[in-house]
């Protein structure tokens, strides 16, 4: 048998939990309808549809009911178009069946060019061209921080993370700063919002060190880690199985954070994700853990 034929056996049931598909503001490299029909022709169970722009669970749901079998999961990530910190939102998205709520991404103060600059940023995201238009405008609003003037979770955050753990939505970190993450994850324990993702904690604008993966799902936390990531050399690839190895296997999501025209296909990223895991000698039991019943785990209803 081809590999890559085992690999899609091995990942039946597979879910991506990060992806960004067309319609959207950025051009991207397949839809959601035809990424669904690919899914359900090998077996794979479903993915998240990401917009860092508009919540998605309206569109989840019809996606769905054309292509039956496949689980299509709505979202929204609270940037400036939904309002930011914004109670009524998450509410609305949760009483719609939204499964997953991302913090700032493009809008998140750890974003800023400022910070991006500092950072040494060679290229902008695709995403930071919209940011850079919308600033030339004059109608941009300041970047969105979890943290008050005090350093503390702000008051609007601890109203947003209370529907999150009403609605058993899963809450994820977006593009914080590590600070941030630390804060907003000990604020979502205490609370009880029990399904929390570090978002891609190995990207740049987060950087998480191993000893921080490790604290932070220590305080029950899933550390994701993204194929482009590695793939677009933003971090090595051993890097990766390192943070594996510390985390372990139970507590690590694996997603693409595909759709890019410039970058693989998305069933192709997630075979090409396991072959270089499988490589690496993690076990196959651990391959599907981290592909297939951690997310399954995460967006269970």
């Amino acid at each position: 048998m081809p590999q890559s034929e085992h690999i899609i056996r091995l990942l039946a049931g597979a879910y991506d939990l990060h992806v960004h598909v067309w319609p959207d503001l950025v051009e991207r490299s397949i839809d959601d309808v035809t990424l669904a029909h690919q899914f359900n022709a090998i077996g794979w169970r479903g993915f998240a549809l990401k917009s860092h722009y508009f919540p998605t669970v309206e569109r989840a749901k019809v996606v769905s009911s054309v292509v039956p079998g496949v689980d299509v999961i709505g979202a929204i990530a609270l940037n400036h178009t939904v309002g930011g910190f914004n109670p009524v939102v998450v509410d609305i998205a949760g009483r719609a069946g939204a499964r997953i709520v991302w913090l700032p991404t493009v809008d998140a103060a750890n974003e800023s060019p400022e910070k991006q600059k500092a950072r040494g940023a060679a290229h902008l995201p695709f995403w930071a061209r919209i940011q850079e238009e919308v600033r030339a405008q004059g109608i941009a609003t300041a970047p969105l921080s979890v943290l008050d003037e005090r350093g503390q979770i702000r008051d609007d955050v601890r109203a947003c993370l209370e529907l999150i753990r009403q609605y058993k939505m899963v809450l994820a970190t977006g593009h914080l700063a590590r600070d941030e993450i630390f804060a907003v994850v000990e604020a979502a324990r205490e609370i009880g919002v029990d399904r929390v993702i570090v978002t891609h904690a190995l990207f740049p604008s987060e950087a998480l060190s191993i000893a921080d993966q490790v604290r932070l799902a220590e305080m029950g936390a899933t550390i994701e880690h993204c194929y482009t990531t590695f793939y677009t050399n933003k971090c090595t690839w051993d890097q990766l199985y390192e943070a594996i190895r510390a985390v372990g296997p139970e507590r690590t999501l694996l997603s693409t954070d595909l759709g890019q025209k410039t970058n693989p296909g998305i069933v192709d990223g997630l075979i090409d994700y396991a072959e270089r895991l499988l490589a690496a000698s993690v076990s196959e039991a651990d391959v599907r853990r981290m592909l297939v019943d951690n997310p399954a785990r995460l967006v269970s209803l």
